[in-house]
């Protein structure tokens, strides 16, 4: 049975989740938290310290052990807000990578909150009409507007706790001053995402993150404030469970009466509130403020708290991937396919004028499967590839295979990482005269092992383009056929005949000998 591992390596925690898979579906191992406030320096300074290094690190290490001890088959460590604004991130990761051997992936804050939501559709009952997920993490806040488990919406703002506190909260008990300073600039955000995230009255709220969890548990089973002060050994004893908490729906007005007095509290005594604790204490005011302030600007009732987050999305992505029988894995390929699509359509391009490409270049995957030998993977980059190679024309027609490849590599595509937006923008790239080269900019930031596979992609998706010459509605019909030292496409012409795709084609000989070492010839069957 496989096993996956998911690390969050946030602003202000690190997490892990390990999980092995049962019958198709996902079945929690082991969890594990560690404290790191890896942001705290970077809002300050644009850095991450050495200090915020080397504590990571040690959580990183500590989850290494865990890893092993599982039996991780495979893991994915992705890093959000305070990676994506610190100058030194590559030096970290360099660092990280050096002392685990993980490569550390910086995610965006949209594909942070496609996660977080991935994770919750997957995991979560009851949560399957309108509803608005609202992660308030260290550096950012996402907000996901959801529909029938799809999203319609979904924004990142710097509104994480971590980041308001060091710039407005740094005195203790918060100063009147930086508390109204603080609310203005949360407003003007939240503002921003009024503009593209508007829910009807009535939408499910669901929270996630530690300061949901604690506002949660700070207000008590009956929803009425515990927001006193307690004795530290009944402060820190563990809430008599987080999944009775799930279920309850936290009113706005509680919440906002809950965020009025902790903001007058001094540390001790926020420290001393049941739910909050220590660590969560420093930061918890800012929570609380934008937890009420998203509340009521969207006109929202409450909320209910979730355990669920990143780091389960992650998990479920991993299982979607590997396993094609798993339950999530279609609406997994259908979210991705969805946001090409929808790529495709903002540049410009028809999906149905595309259409024939794809569908050859698809074929040509599987009918010469024995001959490319590519991993499965690359038969879904290879159709997004297909679809967006024109994008390049919104720009300027041209250059446009270049244009192509700046856009694919810098757009949202749910469900690509970095990475693999960067092979997919390689195979649009090259449909022009020029060839893949190890320095090029599309190439520089693939792995040397992976270059052979983009050659051979490529390759694919220039033969579907040489059979689809302005042909308009009349495709060809093709057949190919592999021998040991030459392989034939065999096509069958059309209306119009087929004499322009058969000297297209021929002109790919070279390339293809020198791609795969064997002759290749184009015939009329």
């Amino acid at each position: 049975m496989t096993t996956f591992a998911a690390i969050d390596v946030g602003s202000n925690s690190c997490r892990l989740k390990i999980a092995r898979v049962v019958a198709h579906q996902l079945k929690v191992l082991h969890e594990d938290r560690e404290v790191t406030r890896l942001g705290t320096s970077v809002f300050d300074s644009g850095l991450v310290s050495p200090e915020a290094m080397a504590a990571t690190l040690r959580a990183l290490k500590r989850f290494q052990r865990a890893v092993q001890a599982h039996g991780v088959d495979q893991i994915r460590v992705v890093a959000t807000s305070a990676m994506r604004d610190a100058r030194n991130a590559p030096a970290f990761q360099a660092w990280a990578k050096a002392e685990t051997g993980w490569n550390m992936e910086i995610i965006s804050g949209l594909e942070e909150g496609r996660l977080i939501h991935q994770g919750l559709m997957a995991g979560e009952t009851g949560v399957g009409g309108r509803v608005v997920l609202v992660d308030v993490g260290g550096g950012s806040c996402e907000i996901t507007f959801s529909e029938h488990k799809r999203i319609r919406e979904t924004i990142s703002l710097p509104l994480g706790a971590v980041r308001l506190t060091e710039e407005f909260l740094q005195a203790d008990p918060p100063p009147a001053e930086g508390l109204a300073r603080m609310r203005q600039f949360i407003a003007r955000e939240l503002r921003r995402a009024q503009r593209r995230i508007q829910p009807p009255r009535g939408t499910l709220v669901v929270a996630t993150s530690g300061t949901a969890a604690a506002l949660s548990e700070a207000l008590g089973p009956s929803g009425k404030s515990a927001a006193r002060p307690a004795s530290k050994k009944s402060a820190r004893k563990v809430p008599a469970g987080r999944a009775a908490s799930a279920q309850r729906v936290i009113g706005t007005r509680e919440v906002r009466k809950l965020a009025g007095k902790i903001a007058c509290m001094t540390l001790p005594e926020r420290e001393a509130v049941p739910g909050i604790g220590p660590r969560r204490a420093e930061i918890i005011v800012a929570g609380a403020q934008v937890f009420a302030e998203v509340l009521e600007t969207f006109g929202l009732a409450g909320f209910r708290y979730s355990p669920l987050g990143l780091r389960d999305g992650v998990l479920a992505q991993m299982l979607a991937e590997q396993d094609a029988r798993a339950k999530i894995h279609r609406e997994f390929e259908h979210e991705r396919w969805e946001s090409v699509l929808a790529t495709a359509r903002r540049y410009g391009v028809d999906p149905r004028e595309a259409e024939p490409v794809r569908g050859h270049a698809l074929q040509l995957f599987r009918e010469l499967k024995a001959l490319h030998e590519l991993p499965a993977e690359y038969e879904s980059w290879l159709a997004a590839a297909a679809l967006l190679r024109d994008t390049g024309k919104f720009i300027n027609h041209q250059n446009r295979h270049r244009h192509a490849q700046y856009i694919i590599s810098s757009s949202e595509l749910y469900g690509y990482n970095r990475l693999q937006r960067t092979i997919v923008s390689a195979i649009a790239r090259y449909l022009g005269k020029s060839r893949p080269q190890p320095g090029d900019r599309a190439m520089r930031n693939i792995p040397p092992e992976e270059h052979k596979n983009v050659h051979r992609a490529v390759v694919l998706l220039r033969l579907a383009q040489a059979l689809n010459q302005d042909r308009a509605s009349d495709v060809l019909r093709v057949a190919a056929k592999i021998y040991p030292k030459r392989v034939y496409l065999e096509l069958e012409p059309g209306r119009t005949g087929a004499e322009l795709e058969l000297w297209s084609l021929r002109k790919e000989a070279d390339y293809f000998r020198e791609v795969f070492g064997r002759e290749f010839f184009a015939t009329l069957a």
